[in-house]
């Protein structure tokens, strides 16, 4: 009768937690950040803990289980609307590598070891270092890579400058500008960076997609 308890509460959990999972949506299951990780280890300790104690009533573990996909849709909804709590539980990514050269201030700052950076490489096919223009550390803890065109000339990756209004000023001292400069660029424009949704720096030059664009 035990054993039959324990496959059925087994089957259940199964089903429920995929059903909590398709709610939460698929950036679950292909990518975890700090609060995803979290929250899939709680899920899995409370269903491990409820199929052990059969005793338990099973909403015990269904309630706990509940909370946690609430708070997560929650979290998730709040992400979409607020950067700066989107930076705070999720993090941003890092630039290991800026044209070519190792950052190795960020990397100490990120705890990345020379050893992550090269396993990374490997992964992705890459022999050398000196094939590589551009890298970020993602806040999920991937690495995307950028490599060198045939020519080796200096790519064209666009770089953003404001995200959701906030000028991002890690990048304006990675392209040697400075927040003023950005500042009049706007005014020429017309435009508060408050006003910008989305900046980004190409060859020189600044591409903007306003609010109004994008709640047209």
């Amino acid at each position: 009768m035990d054993l039959f308890t324990v496959v059925l509460r087994t089957i259940f959990f199964y089903f429920f937690v995929t059903l909590c999972y398709r709610l939460m949506g698929k950036r679950e299951v292909g990518q975890l950040g700090i609060i995803d990780l979290i929250v899939s280890i709680l899920i899995a300790e409370l269903c491990a803990i409820s199929i052990e104690n059969i005793e338990d009533s099973i909403f015990l573990t269904i309630i706990p289980i509940s909370v946690l996909v609430t708070f997560e849709i929650i979290f998730a909804y709040i992400s979409m609307k607020s950067r700066t709590f989107r930076t705070l539980f999720s993090g941003k990514a890092s630039l290991i590598i800026n044209k070519g050269i190792i950052n190795y201030k960020e990397m100490i700052k990120q705890r990345y070891t020379i050893d992550d950076l090269l396993i990374s490489l490997r992964q992705s096919g890459i022999k050398s270092l000196e094939e590589v223009e551009f890298a970020f550390l993602e806040s999920n803890g991937k690495l995307s890579i950028f490599k060198y065109n045939i020519l080796k000339l200096p790519g064209s990756y666009p770089l953003p400058v404001i995200v959701d209004g906030i000028i991002q000023k890690e990048t304006l001292k990675n392209i040697k500008k400075t927040t003023l400069w950005l500042k009049l660029y706007l005014q020429k424009q017309e435009l508060l960076p408050s006003e910008v949704f989305y900046a980004f720096y190409k060859n020189k030059k600044v591409y903007i997609i306003r609010y109004s664009d994008v709640n047209a």
